[in-house]
């Protein structure tokens, strides 16, 4: 069984499931100006052909994103965001295809619950809204709370910490504490350490490589590292560089690969089929070091 395979494992998909592999959420921008895929997927019949291409080639759900977060980026008005996603998620989730909402807005939230979305990923962890956190706790969805500092347009500025780790955990943990106190029920929280927001290329590798501190927070842990252009080093080779996201996908499989094999929770990932190999990876191979089949 998947972890939402049934009406319930969707409700509670966290500590409830047992699930034995890394989850692969399967990133769906329907924008204009996404940094990877901005333009490709905003008409909502190419959106919806992408979904069930990515749930084909191994996602247990798609992601779908109104607002681009790339740094620099503006914001949508309400309206906008609202008409980018909502057609898409009620055509992916009457066509059996679980589907997740990646908003700030509590508003958007709801209609996308409405139209057939099981869990909310918000970038800001429910500081860009302050609707968001009651609003998770009264839907009781499972949710997905992202370390933030500020705005894609200005994010880059806060990317200054004592120490990276420390601060981050320090800063999720209180965005943890913060939901349970509005009500959220800790069994539906998921935390994202936010690589690559308000974070240098350095601070992410160093939080890539405290998956297990933060582990220790007491909560599932989404990795979205896709493409991040943090990536670069490990495709540009001498004079030869490679500006075209796309071209970090196999670095991208490879820290999934890793996130996995540290005990992540989820990895979001523009290269469903690669990812989803990936993971399978690390679940063998933890089997295998456990004497099992």
């Amino acid at each position: 069984m998947t972890v939402f395979d049934t009406v319930e494992a969707t409700r509670r998909p966290i500590k409830s499931t047992g699930m034995s592999r890394c989850v692969v959420l399967g990133i769906l921008n329907v924008t204009p100006d996404s940094f990877s895929d901005g333009g490709k997927f905003d008409k909502v019949s190419t959106a919806i052909e992408r979904g069930i291409e990515l749930a084909r080639q191994g996602a247990d759900i798609i992601d779908v994103g109104g607002e681009s977060t790339r740094p620099g980026a503006s914001r949508v008005d309400e309206p906008e965001e609202l008409r980018r996603v909502i057609p898409v998620i009620r055509a992916l989730s009457e066509s059996g295809v679980k589907v997740s909402v990646d908003t700030m807005r509590a508003t958007v939230a709801a209609r996308a619950l409405d139209a057939g979305a099981v869990l909310v990923n918000d970038v800001s962890g429910g500081l860009a809204d302050s609707a968001m956190l009651p609003f998770l706790a009264g839907s009781n969805v499972p949710c997905v709370l992202m370390h933030w500092r500020a705005h894609a347009a200005v994010m880059q500025r806060y990317a200054v910490y004592d120490s990276v780790v420390q601060d981050v955990c320090f800063e999720l943990a209180r965005r943890a504490d913060q939901a349970l106190a509005a009500g959220v029920d800790g069994d539906n929280i998921v935390l994202d350490p936010g690589l690559g927001f308000a974070k240098t290329a350095d601070q992410s590798w160093s939080l890539l490589a405290a998956l297990p501190t933060l582990r220790g927070l007491g909560f599932p842990i989404l990795v979205g590292a896709s493409r991040k252009r943090f990536l670069s080093e490990c495709v540009d080779y001498g004079t030869l560089k490679r500006e075209n996201p796309a071209d970090r996908d196999d670095a991208s499989s490879a820290v999934a690969a890793v996130a996995a094999a540290s005990g992540a929770w989820g990895v979001r990932v523009h290269d469903t089929a690669a990812a989803a190999a990936a993971v399978r990876v690390a679940r063998r191979l933890r089997t295998a070091g456990a004497g099992g089949l």
